[in-house]
């Protein structure tokens, strides 16, 4: 099995948010892989791995960082995949690296979902997939059906919940 997508965080420290995309792709039997990598402590290795992540069958890149938050744009400037970055909240409640990954030069563009939005990536990542993929797009909408189900169940318990002055 050759992975389609690839995770890539700043440090392992960024794995609790990063997680999130992991089991989505994972409940959705897509495969990936996971690395920590760093703009600034390895950055020779994250060129490598930009570079080679297409000939290696990769077609979507989800990127975690936080603070400076360099990673996503260093690994869109080294690669032609589409890149996802997902700024880790950190300092100032995580609006340091969503700046840093959002203010991209022309050129060098790097989606973005919200802060600790790892989930919104890889089912960002799936949706790609799904365009050439229809057993893939045929689970990604089984999916949001869920999404839609669970709301619909939601309501159906608060209905139960009773207040004074509620009327519903």
């Amino acid at each position: 099995m050759k992975p389609l997508v690839s995770i890539i965080m700043g440090s392992t420290s960024d794995l609790p948010v990063m997680e999130k995309a992991c089991k989505l792709l994972d409940e959705l039997h897509v495969p990936f892989e996971v690395n920590a990598l760093s703009a600034h402590r390895t950055p020779d290795e994250v060129e490598h791995f930009a570079k080679e992540a297409l000939s290696r069958g990769i077609k979507v890149i989800i990127a975690g960082a936080g603070m400076a938050a360099a990673l996503p744009g260093v690994i869109a400037a080294n690669t032609t995949l589409p890149v996802i970055g997902v700024p880790i909240k950190g300092m100032l409640d995580g609006l340091d690296a969503m700046l840093s990954i959002i203010q991209m030069p022309p050129g060098i563009p790097v989606a973005t979902v919200g802060v600790n939005g790892a989930q919104n990536a890889a089912i960002l990542a799936v949706e790609m997939l799904s365009l050439s993929d229809a057993s893939l797009a045929e689970r990604m909408k089984t999916y949001k059906e869920s999404l839609r189900d669970k709301i619909a169940k939601a309501n159906e318990e608060l209905s139960s919940v009773k207040y004074n002055f509620k009327t519903n």
